[in-house]
């Protein structure tokens, strides 16, 4: 009995092991495209240069779409696809309407990496390396962009508006979103990270600098300038008021300083479980960019389609 116990829990053990490998197999790193598109990432990495010369906003904007595609089913692109008369997108969920930027910059490295090889690099590759790219331009680090997936056929506009952590979530609510997706609080807390470059909706902080006691009341009233109490939904603030377009541990210093500009920023530091993560990445960049790649990595490997599933979409924004 106990031989018969220990030789079916081996054979799952193989089983596992097996369908580990035909993923990993599948999710490969940067050579999965070496034959078929050698000249992808030579074509993401200048195109997302000359975006972020162009605005230096679209880094942050890429990296956005990208934790936006992520967290709905998967980093699928999905976010990607409009809307049409018989398909409802990702696009007018409510995390996403008016906000994501940055499509026609997909768009663009879509084309030429089309005319370079035809019907081979997915769109959810061309994301995850375009968000790394961005990055890197503002002086952010680099990481391991796993390759291999697949673009979906479908989208969900009610999982986006479920899954995207809103700007007002307490800290138990941003670790209860992360932890659904297997990542830890010190992941979130890293990627949280990113909110060091771009900007940010008065809409998506005004009850912060309104109604919020952890905030420096100066940085408060300085944010109220340019955010009415009502009204002005669309102005625009950094998100980081230090170095807005410079990938940095500024925000981090923010969050002690009490000048977090979003309501969910400031939960990191506010007498929780990640003050003192936010203390240690205030004052070490290393640590930070470290953290920064491994969730990023991480982040890029959530539920993947590979294989057979999905497709190849010829254009970005429609299914083929």
């Amino acid at each position: 009995m106990a031989s018969t116990m220990v030789s079916s829990r081996l054979f799952a053990l193989f089983v596992l092991s097996l369908l580990s490998c035909r993923v990993q197999a599948q999710l490969s790193t940067t050579s999965f495209y070496a034959r078929s598109c050698p000249k992808l990432q030579s074509i993401v990495s200048s195109t997302m240069a000359k975006a972020v010369a162009n605005d230096s906003r679209m880094g942050a904007s890429i990296l956005r779409l990208f934790f936006h595609d992520c967290f709905v089913n998967g980093c699928d692109a999905s976010v990607l696809l409009d809307d049409s008369s018989t398909f409802t997108g990702e696009k007018n969920a409510f995390p996403n309407q008016n906000s994501l930027r940055g499509f026609e910059v997909i768009d663009t490295i879509k084309s030429l990496v089309e005319a370079s090889c035809n019907a081979t690099v997915s769109c959810a590759d061309i994301l995850a390396l375009a968000a790394r790219e961005g990055v890197i331009r503002l002086g952010g680090p680099s990481w391991t962009v796993a390759l291999g997936r697949r673009d979906s056929t479908t989208a969900s506009q009610s999982a986006a508006n479920s899954n995207l952590p809103s700007p007002a979530s307490s800290l138990s609510t941003l670790i209860s979103a992360f932890a659904a997706k297997n990542m830890s609080p010190r992941d979130m807390t890293a990627l949280s990270g990113a909110h060091t470059i771009g900007q940010a909706r008065c809409t998506t902080f005004r009850s912060h600098i309104y109604n919020d006691n952890n905030i420096k009341p100066n940085f408060a009233a300085l944010r109220k300038q340019n955010c009415p109490s009502s009204g002005g939904d669309s102005n625009l603030a950094p998100l980081d008021l230090q170095t807005p377009n410079r990938f940095g541990i500024d925000y981090y210093q923010n969050l002690v300083g009490r000048s977090g500009l979003l309501h969910s920023d400031q939960e990191l530091f506010n007498n929780g479980s990640q003050d003192s993560l936010v203390r240690q990445y205030s004052t070490n960049t290393q640590l930070f960019f470290s953290d920064f790649a491994a969730a990023m990595v991480k982040m890029g490997a959530l539920s993947p389609l590979t294989g057979s599933n999905g497709q190849i979409r010829l254009n970005c924004r429609k299914v083929n």
